[in-house]
């Protein structure tokens, strides 16, 4: 989901595909680069163009790269099983393409799968890591709303419809709701029901590649362990999609971790507070540090 207020859409700098396991992955690159980048990361509905908005937020410190997996934007969406370790690996394909040695990575919701899975196996190529709103451990209550997701996207139109409803409840706090009200919703909610409708084996597919990534969580996990990269742990404090228990416990995982919380806000916290996410975000980003001072405590 996006919001932006921008009348025509940013050009990037550079983009185009790289070719991957018989597929197109799109990306974009936005900067000159000679500054830092930073890759922010698709959640499981979203796109490149997801990110345009809060573009000019960073714009002033750093580059920015942003790229579609596949069932995105415009990527290949092949109904085919998908990867969230390919997925992750098409990031440091990308990175290679372009020349940038490290990254800063920002991983919200299904993009903290990839985020964590490129630093498991990426951990020498980042500056940090920021996470939000996804976990690193095996839950039963996420495990029931996978199920239920599935059974949404698999049931026909008038299921998915329904599913869009259930999920903008779920995912937004309440002061964000009450701001935009829920007439402000409907548009979001129908160009989300609009996007995949004749493609709702994309989101099928994305959902499916997170068996693969908690089945192997146990084998993995001393590799998680080993990650040493600075780890931010930032999500909403009203996040009823991903509890806050669920998040915390990253921090027994990730050695050099830190946990802050922005306030007034649920799932989707870069949506909701963009005037504090990003904020936070580039103070860690600048700092390359868990020790930095923070505009939330």
């Amino acid at each position: 989901m996006a919001a932006s207020t921008q009348q025509s859409p940013p050009l990037p700098s550079r983009s185009g595909h790289i070719h991957a396991d018989g597929r197109e992955i799109y990306y974009e690159y936005f900067g000159d680069g000679t500054r830092e980048a930073v890759a922010l990361l698709n959640g499981l509905a979203m796109s490149t163009r997801a990110w345009y908005g809060f573009l000019p937020l960073l714009a002033d410190e750093y580059d920015v790269l942003l790229y579609d997996y596949p069932g995105q934007g415009e990527s290949s969406k092949p109904d085919e099983p998908y990867s969230i370790t390919r997925i992750a690996q098409y990031l440091t394909a990308i990175m290679d393409e372009m020349g940038i040695a490290r990254v800063h990575s920002m991983g919200i919701s299904y993009g903290g799968f990839i985020a964590i899975e490129h630093a498991r196996q990426f951990h020498h190529r980042l500056h940090t890591l920021t996470l939000s709103g996804i976990i690193l451990s095996r839950e039963e209550l996420f495990e029931q709303y996978e199920a239920i997701s599935l059974r949404f996207y698999r049931g026909g139109p008038e299921l998915f419809d329904l599913y869009t409803e259930y999920m903008y409840e779920k995912i937004f706090g309440e002061p964000f709701v009450r701001k935009v009200t829920r007439a402000g919703l409907e548009p979001m909610r129908q160009r989300f029901n609009d996007r995949y409708r004749d493609d709702v084996h994309c989101l099928i597919r994305l959902t499916e590649a997170q068996e693969e990534y908690f089945g192997e969580l146990d084998a993995r996990m001393p590799e998680y362990r080993a990650v040493t990269t600075p780890t931010l742990i930032m999500p909403g404090e009203q996040d009823r999609a991903i509890p806050l228990w669920a998040q915390k416990k990253m921090l027994d995982v990730f050695p050099n971790s830190r946990w802050l919380l922005i306030p007034a806000c649920g799932h989707v916290a870069y949506l909701e507070r963009p005037d504090v996410f990003f904020p936070t975000l580039k103070a860690f980003m600048r700092a390359r540090s868990v020790d930095f001072q923070a505009p939330v405590g």
